[in-house]
C-alpha cells in the first residue's frame, strides 16, 4: 500500500454506525476521541481530511430509548434529528482537544444532483479544507426520502471523494477488510490484501447487509470503491478497531484491503454526470450507436430503439446496450415524449417530426459519460 497511501494528500475517512455507536449501545466516546486524535496526527503531517460519519439515527434511537430501528420514515427522521445533536457535540469536543475546528455538513442526493448546489457544496468543502477545518459529513436523514436518499454512507463517502477530488477513501468498518467469502460463514475465507477497484469478481465475493444499526454491508463498500475510482481515488477497507489504523495507512502499511483505482481521473463535470445525477429514464441503443459512443461520438436519435421513463429536456438518462447493460449516461436534449417520436429517425428529419429542432443530437458527447468501455 506504500505508494498509493504515502502520496495521498487529501483523504476521505468514513466510519460506520457499528463503530460510532459501539454496536448500538450509545455513542462510543472512546472510539470517537481516538479517531479525532489519529486525524489530528494526519493533519499535523499536512494531510487534509474529510470525515463521513454514520450514526445519527443509531444515536437518536439510543437517546430516545428505542431498541429496534423503526420502519416509519417520520420516526427515522425524528431519530436522526435527535442523534445529529449528539454527534455534533461529541465530534466538536473530540477535535477541540487537539485544537482542530470542525464543521457539520448535511447532504442529500438532491444537493449533488443539482449542478449549482453540487458546485456550492464543492466550494464549501474545499474552502473548509483550505482553512484547516475538518468537515464532518452525514446524510441529512432529517429530511431525506426514498427519492433522494444515498442509501448508505459508503456511497456517500465515495461521492464526497469524487466531489473534493480526494486521493484516497478510507472506509473504517467492524471487519478486517474484504475477504474471499463471508468469514462469519466460511472458515476458509482469506483476507484480500489488494485488488483492482471495479473488478466484477469483488462484487461476487462481497456479502450481504450489516446490522440493524447500519444499512451497509461489504457489497456497498465494494461499489463505493468502484465509484471513488472514477475520480482516481484509491479505497481502503479496514477495521476501525485496528490500533493506529489511520497513521499506519498514511505511512503505507498494509492494513485491511486496498482497492486500487487504475483508471484516469474524470473531469469534475464527468464525475457529476457519472455519479451524482439520479436517472430519470433510459434509452436502449442499437449496436451501431453503442459502437459510435465507444468511439467518442454523440448519441443521435437514429441509434435509439426504445425510450423508457418520463423525463424532461436536460434530465439524466441511462444509455443501454441491446442486451440492457448500461454503458453510458448523459443529459437528454429532448423530453421523453419527443425522444419517442424521433427515435430511429435521422437528425435531418427532426424538424418535420417535431416542428422544431433544439439539437441534432439526442445527447451531445460533452454531456455524456461512458461507464463501460
Amino acid at each position: 500500500m506504500s505508494e498509493q497511501l504515502t502520496a495521498a494528500r487529501r483523504l476521505v475517512v468514513k466510519v460506520g454506525s457499528a463503530l460510532v455507536t459501539n454496536n448500538g449501545a450509545g455513542l462510543d466516546l472512546g472510539a470517537i476521541n481516538e479517531w479525532a486524535r489519529q486525524i489530528a496526527v494526519l493533519r499535523a503531517a499536512g494531510r487534509e481530511v474529510v470525515l463521513v460519519s454514520s450514526g445519527a439515527i443509531a444515536c437518536g434511537m439510543q437517546r430516545l430509548g428505542w431498541s429496534r430501528r423503526p420502519s416509519a420514515v417520520h420516526e427515522l427522521q425524528a431519530a436522526a434529528a435527535v442523534g445529529q445533536m449528539g454527534l455534533a457535540q461529541v465530534y466538536e469536543s473530540a477535535f477541540a482537544a487537539h485544537q482542530l475546528q470542525t464543521a457539520q455538513v448535511l447532504l442529500t442526493h438532491e444537493d449533488l444532483a443539482d449542478r449549482k448546489r453540487y458546485l456550492n457544496a464543492r466550494s464549501t468543502l474545499t474552502t473548509l479544507l483550505g482553512l484547516g477545518v475538518v468537515p464532518i459529513i452525514n446524510e441529512n436523514d432529517t429530511v431525506v426520502t426514498d427519492e433522494i436518499k444515498f442509501g448508505d454512507n459508503d456511497t456517500l463517502g465515495a461521492l464526497v471523494a469524487n466531489l473534493v477530488e480526494a486521493d484516497c477513501l478510507i472506509i473504517l468498518t467492524d471487519q478486517l477488510g474484504l475477504f474471499t467469502a463471508d468469514p462469519r460463514k466460511d472458515a476458509s475465507a482469506t483476507l484480500i490484501g489488494e485488488a483492482r477497484a471495479g473488478d466484477a469478481a469483488l462484487e461476487t465475493m462481497a456479502g450481504g447487509a450489516g446490522t440493524q444499526y447500519g444499512r451497509g454491508g461489504m457489497i456497498t463498500k465494494v461499489l463505493a470503491a468502484k465509484r471513488a475510482a472514477r475520480s482516481g481515488a484509491h479505497t481502503v477497507i479496514a477495521s476501525g478497531r485496528e490500533a493506529e489504523v489511520l497513521p499506519r495507512l498514511a505511512r503505507g502499511e498494509s492494513v485491511g484491503t486496498l482497492l486500487v483505482a487504475d483508471t484516469q481521473p474524470l473531469t469534475a463535470r464527468k464525475q457529476w454526470l457519472a455519479d451524482h445525477l439520479q436517472l430519470a429514464g433510459s434509452l436502449t441503443l442499437d449496436a451501431g450507436a453503442v459502437d459510435a459512443l465507444r468511439a467518442g461520438s454523440s448519441l443521435l436519435p437514429v441509434g435509439v430503439s426504445r425510450v423508457d421513463g418520463d423525463f424532461e429536456r436536460g434530465a439524466a438518462v441511462a444509455c443501454l446496450t441491446p442486451e440492457g447493460r448500461e454503458i453510458a449516461r448523459g443529459l437528454a436534449n429532448y423530453s421523453s415524449s419527443d425522444a419517442r417520436r424521433i427515435a430511429r429517425h435521422g437528425s435531418h428529419e427532426l424538424e418535420a417530426i417535431l416542428g422544431y429542432v433544439d439539437e441534432p443530437e439526442l445527447i451531445h458527447r460533452d454531456n455524456l459519460i461512458l461507464l463501460d468501455c
